[in-house]
């Protein structure tokens, strides 16, 4: 559903940005060397518009650098409050993250053990209502099957 919205509000802004091109207006909330996103080029292509190969190679390298620099934030997020049940480890000074759907447990137990200054993200255990959660385990799966009527 979030990815339907997301096309449909990346058209609107695609047409609005063609309306005040049209008129020779500058865009409302536009920052000055503005580039389009993948997303958008790639909407553009199929919707038939074609450009020409110095101009395509020219935006090619700034979509590759964009897409280098987004670090997932285009993904979905999920955001996680971490609460520590043990007495041996201190806790967190936030206790809530928010990152992309796509990590897994295993990406937030070498986060927790980098920030309290563990040897090993082994000695850790992550729970979601009292289960041991597998470490290969998406935040998106354990949200669809362990979190879905929270």
């Amino acid at each position: 559903l979030q990815d339907l919205i997301f096309q449909f509000l990346t058209a609107e802004m695609k047409k609005q940005r063609e309306f005040y091109h049209k008129l020779g207006m500058e865009v409302p909330g536009d920052i000055k060397g503005e580039t389009c996103s993948a997303k958008q080029h790639l909407d553009s292509h199929r919707n038939g518009e074609t450009k020409t190969d110095e101009n395509s190679n020219k935006e090619t390298s700034e979509e590759k650098q964009e897409e280098d620099n987004d670090y997932h934030r285009s993904d979905e997020q999920v955001s996680i409050c971490l609460e520590c049940n043990s007495s041996k480890l201190r806790g967190l000074k936030r206790k809530w993250i928010r990152c992309s759907a796509q990590a897994t447990v295993l990406h937030i137990k070498k986060f927790i053990a980098k920030k309290l200054n563990l040897s090993s993200f082994n000695e850790l255990d992550i729970l979601c209502n009292e289960e041991i959660l597998g470490k290969d385990h998406t935040l998106k799966f354990v949200v669809v099957t362990r979190w879905r009527f929270k």
